[in-house]
């Protein structure tokens, strides 16, 4: 039997890379720095609501340290679900502060806890 030879493919002449020639850099005037001024809305202490207080206490929080405190809890009592981290399990004192829900999402935490602060 005779085999048939297959043509090789023409060989492509490598593509010729240029250099960049390295950017010279412009002299930079020194800009003033100013301080980063926080967002007021989010430093109001804000009151917490009667579900929320036995998690992050009574004394009126802004929201941020709100938040801070109940993911303390959380980390101190091992609510995160160990499968799906995105998931907190709630305990006695966040079932009502969840509303009534045994597992809710940490992006959804955030909805439910607003209820709580005024």
């Amino acid at each position: 039997m005779a085999t048939k030879a297959k043509k090789a493919a023409p060989k492509k002449a490598a593509a010729k890379k240029k250099a960049a020639a390295p950017k010279k850099k412009a002299a930079a005037k020194p800009k003033a720095k100013s301080a980063r001024k926080p967002n007021a809305a989010f430093m109001r202490p804000l009151a917490i609501g009667a579900a929320l207080q036995p998690v992050v206490g009574n004394k009126p929080l802004p929201r941020t340290q709100v938040v801070k405190k109940l993911w303390e809890y959380i980390k101190k009592n091992g609510l995160q679900d160990s499968k799906n981290r995105r998931m907190i399990n709630a305990d006695g004192n966040l079932k009502t502060v969840f509303g009534g829900k045994t597992q809710v999402s940490m992006f959804d935490m955030a909805k439910l806890v607003n209820k709580h602060l005024s």
